[in-house]
């Protein structure tokens, strides 16, 4: 940690009046205790404020569509402000520049867990002899499910199929670990599906370097990014990662189950050859609504969109990728972000470095928000200190086994709050 920190509350909130980004704090609805307290809100991993702005963002499409019925599609009206056919348009292109992609490779639709069936339908073409995936073994479930399903309905068994990488003992993923499985496996290998972010432990996998070994053996590679976009700066066209899928009611800001989004590299777009569900909304504008049998492919990432989005679950998005911008994009938040994170550190080492054993990656670069912290005293339930941080006003959240995830968010997070949950968690511990 190169930045030189004080224990002392008045450190905390000098360090706040110096944030270029405190401002940004007001655009969100705190959520408050039953004492009308604000909480310390450190699950934003799970699910993201609400951007006081959203309210005015789906007031205006309810009115829209009170106010002009289906006129609202506007597909022939110029007096339509943002019309719903072409809703999706702008926020997707600002949505790629979260992701580091070109504006044709990425597009809002579905949930994640859908558009990861929809890729896997284009990226997992098995054969007899090229059929395996690689996962890590740690797999969100809902991820695995799918890929299960998946394995499934081509035809092969998962117990064969499905090649899982194991932490070491730090918890950790090595990257060595996932070069060497890819390279062991070689010409049977046809997928690799991991995480941007892992959701358990906060490690940032090396991306980059797992689509260049994979690449070598002749194996597509995709990602969930659901805890890593709008958290960390990503390259995904200049990585040359083949496809990409995350949801946006995290670190995004989107509200619950919101609409989710999907990244498909360039080289991709214009394949004849890729399988893939279709649906009209597919199709190019000029002629979609001819209602013609001809599937007149877009030669976006949107010819993967099945039907026409849901447009009051894309206003909040609409808003909350708005502040991004104000607040200087990715780099201004993660720029923060780690600030934030070292000082975290920092005041955890110096005050509960015996009682406290973080299993997030030292490396700041190996992580992003959130900080994953395990309990290390005999005799002290690590779930009944999340249970008394609860009661306690903070809002954070419990993985099974024995974490506790933390996640101070760049956007609307202070230093104070910071500086606040490590002497809430001290007391907790020493009493």
């Amino acid at each position: 940690m190169t930045e030189e920190f004080k224990l002392s509350e008045d450190f905390a909130l000098k360090l706040d009046k110096e944030d270029p980004l405190s401002n940004f704090r007001a655009q969100f609805n705190i959520p408050t205790t039953n004492q009308g307290i604000e909480e310390i809100y450190f699950v934003g991993n799970s699910l993201g404020l609400l951007p006081n702005r959203a309210r005015d963002a789906v007031s205006e499409e309810i009115n829209k569509w009170g106010k002009h019925g289906v006129k609202g599609h506007g597909a022939e009206r110029s007096d339509i402000k943002q019309p719903w056919v072409t809703y999706h348009q702008p926020l997707s292109k600002a949505m790629s520049k979260l992701v580091g992609a070109l504006d044709d490779e990425v597009t809002i639709m579905n949930t994640l867990t859908v558009n990861l069936h929809l890729m896997l339908i284009s990226y997992y073409i098995p054969t007899s002899k090229k059929n395996k995936i690689i996962i890590e073994e740690q797999i969100f479930p809902s991820d695995y499910f799918a890929i299960e399903s998946q394995v499934r309905q081509r035809g092969y068994d998962p117990r064969d199929t499905i090649v899982t990488i194991l932490p070491r003992e730090d918890g950790l993923v090595h990257l060595d670990d996932i070069k060497q499985k890819i390279i062991d496996i070689g010409d049977e290998l046809a997928l690799v599906f991991l995480p941007g972010v892992q959701f358990y432990t906060g490690q940032v996998f090396p991306m980059k370097e797992i689509v260049e070994v994979a690449h070598q053996n002749g194996a597509y590679v995709g990602f969930n990014l659901a805890h890593a976009v709008g958290n960390i700066e990503l390259s995904l066209n200049k990585w040359e990662v083949d496809f990409a899928v995350w949801c946006t009611y995290k670190y995004l800001n989107s509200g619950p189950g919101a609409i989710a989004a999907c990244y498909i590299n360039e080289i991709h777009l214009d394949r004849s050859d890729m399988d893939r569900f279709n649906g009209w909304w597919g199709t190019k504008l000029d002629t979609r609504f001819e209602m013609d049998k001809y599937f007149d492919k877009l030669s976006t990432a949107d010819a993967w969109q099945i039907s026409n989005p849901p447009i009051l679950s894309m206003a909040p998005i609409k808003s909350s990728l708005e502040i991004i911008e104000e607040a200087g994009g990715i780099k201004e938040l993660r720029k923060k972000s780690i600030k934030l994170s070292n000082y975290f550190k920092y005041l955890l080492s110096k005050e509960l470095s015996k009682e406290i054993h973080l299993i997030t990656p030292k490396s700041i670069e190996a992580h992003g928000c959130q900080l994953s912290l395990k309990v290390i005293i005999e005799k002290i339930s690590g779930r009944d200190v999340f249970d008394s941080l609860i009661n306690n006003g903070v809002s954070c959240d419990w993985r099974f086994p024995d974490v506790i995830r933390v996640a101070p968010v760049p956007l609307y997070n202070t230093f104070y709050e910071v500086y606040m949950f490590v002497q809430i968690l001290k007391k907790i511990i020493l009493e």
